[in-house]
């Protein structure tokens, strides 16, 4: 708020300083006397502190205006006569022999505006400049005196800046940089900003030399030399103006790299307060992903898993199937939603997306074996605690057609839960959307693929009416965890796009070697689990009743280079690598998105053998037939683009040469008389090739009545 400088210390090392203060203090408690510390000070804020140090028990403290000797600069000998001045002077005690002494300013430092009545301004820009003196007396006898030069100006804030008013920006598309960009703050000047006109005169002698260097401080830069209107006549060079540009000044490199003005509203200070949520919104029909909504407008929830943790009032998404388990432990018999939910509750009206609605039709399900949902509990007795009527499962069918939802099913599984003192129970919720009889499946493109979306797959099974049909599956790839092994490794789908390889680990002894049959049965139904479709979709929204969306993919299985049979601790012509190999095509353009469809999907083993390694001194596998060792079994994925038009090859000329290719160099020949070819479109044919031929008159005449033949005809002379 205030600051305070130039104190008038003796210029002395700060151990002399630490000395002095001491010294006084000591000085002032043996003899009984006070002093002030500093003695001299200037304030260049509304507030000033300082100390009087001694015995300060019978001190009082006067405050004056005194005018300074215009000869010797002198103020005279302290008074204990008090006047009343602007200031307010107040003490605090900070110890036995130290009092803290602040004067306040009473007056407002905002600067008075024109024709203003108010008193309590400052009229001039140097709103104090005064000699203020304060004494410390003991009875009518001064003991000490401080002397305070105060020179402060006015603040440069407006009494009106929160108002509403609007701030009329102009339209800086046409204008460059704006009238004045640094002007930050309405009706009031910003510093350092030499083309604010909130700024006064007054103001601008204060930073007049240190004003905001560049366009950003409005100081656009200067034109270039080929504007016509920067050269003269006489320095001008023989192109000039001939070949000069004649542009505007608006028309600059800065133009538009600000945002395009409009009229803003001033909006009032920050608010900390937790702002109101609005209800949601429902659309008018529902779409792939949009909330399912209630009649009342609130979220149609059902408990799902948010980020890994179990969430009881998620919002349900059309179009959008799920299956989470939930596990809680009971210490008690449940008694609110979800776990404890009655068959009247869960018939509510459903928005079907069509303007009207549905119920959801509950089906009770009493469930007589509940270990499946108990996950662990604690010496469980027949004495023990009995809930009846849990909710173990909540599973949701939404039949859909269109944008709309025609019925909902939902089937409510109960049971009863016994306990001693605690028990985990494991409830599942699910919901699955149902196109008549086929299950709603999201779609990786519309209708092309999209990179990162997951490969289409599916098996054709054939219905009664000899129509096929296509159930929907995906092509996977290894997703080893934790250890690494094939027994516990997942796997993950293969996106649309994306190059991918990855592997799992399988234990294999001695005794597995001797069974070189088997282990390549285990080894191919290993491999084969990934891969159990016929077929691939070629686009990202296949129609499961049109087999002609669908491509059988094909599988080829590579044969060694040499040929060797197996022994006691060796196979060979194991398929430990699988390679999938996808070939897509860009079949069009939709909005300037490429469509890309799946050609053909082609599925290759390759074939290595398998024996121990028995060196660097472990030959533990060799010798117990148990022990085992671990072999890789991998699994890569690529995409290849189908060039759309390969063409006819090119030459070596055509490979190598590019001096007038406009495509492959940066100077292009053949564009150098551009408007008189038949590629210029801006005017017709006629006109541009008669402007062209005129351009080439002057420029010939320029050049014969230029300098150089000037001074040939001289020389001719």
């Amino acid at each position: 708020m205030a600051n305070v400088d130039n104190i008038l210390f003796p210029q002395v090392s700060i151990s002399r300083q630490l000395t002095c203060v001491l010294l006084f203090i000591s000085l002032a408690h043996t003899q009984n006397i006070v002093v002030f510390q500093p003695s001299r000070l200037t304030a260049t804020g509304p507030a000033v502190t300082a100390l009087l140090l001694g015995n300060t028990s019978d001190i009082s403290l006067n405050l004056r205006t005194v005018s300074p000797s215009n000869t010797t600069g002198s103020v005279g000998s302290p008074s204990c006569e008090a006047e009343v001045t602007q200031w307010v002077l107040t003490r605090e005690q900070v110890g036995k022999t130290a009092v803290r002494i602040q004067l306040s300013l009473n007056k407002s430092l905002r600067l008075c505006g024109r024709n203003e009545a108010d008193t309590n301004c400052c009229p001039k820009p140097l709103c104090v400049l005064e000699t203020l003196q304060v004494s410390a007396c003991v009875g009518s006898k001064p003991q000490a005196s401080l002397l305070i030069q105060a020179k402060i100006h006015a603040l440069l804030v407006p009494a009106n800046a929160g108002s509403d008013n609007k701030t009329v920006i102009p339209n800086q598309v046409y204008q460059p940089l704006g009238s004045c960009p640094c002007d930050l703050t309405f009706r009031a000047c910003d510093l350092r900003c030499c083309c604010d006109k909130d700024c006064s005169i007054e103001d601008l002698k204060l930073f007049v030399s240190h004003c905001l260097p560049g366009p950003f401080g409005g100081q656009v830069s200067p034109a270039p030399d080929y504007q016509c209107s920067v050269q003269s006549f006489e320095n001008s060079p023989d192109w000039f103006p001939f070949l000069c540009v004649n542009s505007p000044p608006e028309n600059n490199p800065y133009l538009g790299l600000f945002y395009q003005g409009n009229t803003i509203t001033s909006k009032p200070g920050p608010s900390f307060q937790r702002p109101v949520l609005s209800a949601p919104v429902p659309g008018s029909v529902y779409i792939q992903g949009s909330p399912i909504f209630l009649m009342n407008d609130q979220y149609f929830t059902v408990p799902q898993k948010v980020l890994g943790r179990c969430v009881n009032s998620a919002p349900v998404a059309f179009l959008r199937n799920f299956k989470v388990n939930c596990v809680t432990l009971l210490r008690s018999c449940p008694t609110g939603s979800p776990l404890q939910t009655l068959p009247t509750n869960l018939r509510t009206k459903v928005k079907n997306g069509q303007g009207g609605d549905v119920i959801v039709d509950v089906i009770d399900e009493v469930a007589i074996d509940t270990s499946q949902f108990i996950s662990s509990t604690d010496a469980s007795s027949d004495q023990g605690l009995a809930c009846e009527n849990v909710t173990l499962a909540l599973d949701y069918k939404f039949y859909w057609k269109g944008n709309g939802i025609t019925s909902i099913t939902l089937t409510h599984t109960v049971g009863t839960i016994t306990f001693n003192r605690s028990v985990a129970i494991t409830t599942r919720y699910s919901a699955v959307f149902l196109n008549g009889e086929f299950m709603g499946e999201p779609n990786s493109g519309n209708p092309g693929y999209q990179v990162g979306r997951p490969v289409i797959a599916g098996i054709v099974d054939n219905l009664d009416n000899n129509t096929g049909s296509v159930q929907r599956t995906s092509i996977n790839l290894w997703k080893p965890v934790s250890d690494g092994l094939c027994s516990t490794a997942e796997m993950k789908p293969v996106l649309f796009g994306e190059n991918s390889t990855s592997g799992c680990l399988l234990p294999v002894s001695q005794h597995n070697l001797t069974q070189c049959s088997l282990l390549r049965e285990t080894v191919t139904s290993l491999q084969a689990a990934l891969i159990t479709a016929t077929n691939v979709a070629k686009s990202g929204n296949p129609d499961p009743l049109t087999i002609t969306d669908w491509v059988n993919i094909s599988f080829v299985t590579h044969n060694s280079s040499t040929t060797m049979e197996d022994t006691i601790s060796s196979c060979h012509r194991v398929p430990s690598h699988q390679h999938i190999h996808v070939w897509s095509l860009i079949t069009g353009m939709i909005e300037g998105i490429p469509q890309r469809d799946i050609r053909a999907l082609q599925v290759s083993y390759i074939l290595s053998p398998w024996a121990l390694d028995c060196g660097g001194g472990d030959v533990s596998q060799c010798v117990d037939p148990m022990k085992t060792q671990l072999f890789p079994i991998t699994s890569s994925v690529t995409f290849t683009d189908i060039p759309v038009n390969t063409g006819p090859p090119k030459t070596r000329f055509q490979i190598n040469f590019t001096e007038y290719d406009c495509n492959r160099n940066d100077v292009c020949w053949p564009e150098l008389a551009f408007p008189i070819t038949k590629y210029y479109t801006g005017e017709p044919y006629s006109q541009s090739l008669a402007k062209g031929l005129i351009l080439v008159f002057f420029f010939i005449t320029a050049s014969i009545l230029g300098t150089p033949w000037r001074q040939i005809r001289q020389a001719w002379n």
